[in-house]
């Protein structure tokens, strides 16, 4: 418990130094660290040591419109802490002239969750609600819980599951060229895999798909790029189960030349860049070198 709240407090105090522009220790947190703020908190991390919770998914943070009243006086809603606490992590606007999201809760979720987005694949085991106090006419103003055992994949004793986040996007109006960059840009921002499919879409239009892999705390970044790069104005998410083959990164030297070689139990392969660029400069064909290195990889 004592270090989950502390992990919140540092995450809080970090975004408030940041609006401020000083160091996180020498932040005075003014209503947040007010008595119910801290019992908020505690509170909240002594519920989770009770139920015995070793991991926390959350849904997309909700944000309402409009300003709201705080001790800096009158500011936009979300307030400047929330917008930093929140950076990277998938959001909801929600047409509500209220605060849906205080620095309070933002710093729970950004300290303490480790997806953001779809539920997670689970046996649910218990769930309950807590309601604020003021009344909305359109919906329920309730914070939804819900306990249970994740479910992943079936996989061998030497291999692990992860959990990623898939982006897709149509688009019949990108080039080639685009695309091609598109996938580029995605790989150098951080993302596990990315790919283009043919599809045909209304009116028997020739398009594409293109799809990306993430991890969950990526999924938000992400899809700002694959809408900045196609122009694309939304992108759908779901959230998938990979089973991953436990695999380590050896360096071996081909004539002078290092090249990485991943090694797990179902197969060796080399960068191909690393064998790309040695294979050159030896005046090797690429398919030898490649050989070579993975022999040395499998020697050690």
């Amino acid at each position: 418990m004592k270090s989950r709240s502390l992990a919140v407090f540092e995450t809080l105090a970090v975004a408030e130094g940041k609006v401020h522009g000083v160091p996180p220790e020498e932040v005075h947190f003014h209503e947040v660290g007010a008595l119910d703020a801290i019992v908020d908190i505690v509170g909240s991390c002594a519920a989770l040591e009770s139920l015995n919770i070793d991991e926390i998914a959350s849904g997309p943070v909700a944000v309402g419109v409009g300003t709201i009243s705080a001790a800096h006086g009158v500011l936009p809603n979300p307030p400047p802490a929330v917008v930093n606490l929140l950076a990277g992590v998938p959001t909801v606007g929600v047409d509500v002239d209220l605060e849906l999201t205080t620095p309070t809760g933002a710093a729970i979720i950004k300290a303490l969750a480790t997806t953001v987005g779809p539920m997670p694949d689970m046996t649910i085991h218990s769930s309950g609600y807590g309601a604020g106090t003021k009344d909305l006419s359109d919906r329920a103003n309730v914070t939804q819980v819900i306990v249970g055992t994740t479910t992943p994949a079936t996989t061998s004793d030497s291999d692990s599951t992860e959990t990623v986040v898939e982006l897709a996007t149509n688009v019949d109006d990108v080039t080639g060229e685009q695309l091609g960059h598109a996938i580029t840009q995605l790989m150098d921002a951080g993302a596990l895999d990315a790919w283009v499919t043919p599809i045909v879409m209304k009116k028997g239009r020739p398009a594409h798909t293109l799809s990306a892999l993430a991890h969950p705390a990526d999924a938000g970044r992400l899809a700002a790029v694959v809408m900045s790069s196609t122009g694309s104005l939304g992108v759908r998410t779901r959230q998938l189960d990979r089973v991953v083959a436990d695999r380590i990164t050896v360096t071996v030297s081909v004539d002078g030349h290092d090249i990485d070689v991943k090694v797990s139990d179902v197969r060796v392969k080399a960068e191909f860049d690393h064998v790309a660029a040695a294979a050159e400069a030896l005046g090797l064909p690429i398919r030898e070198v490649a050989a070579r290195a993975e022999a040395l990889a499998q020697d050690r």
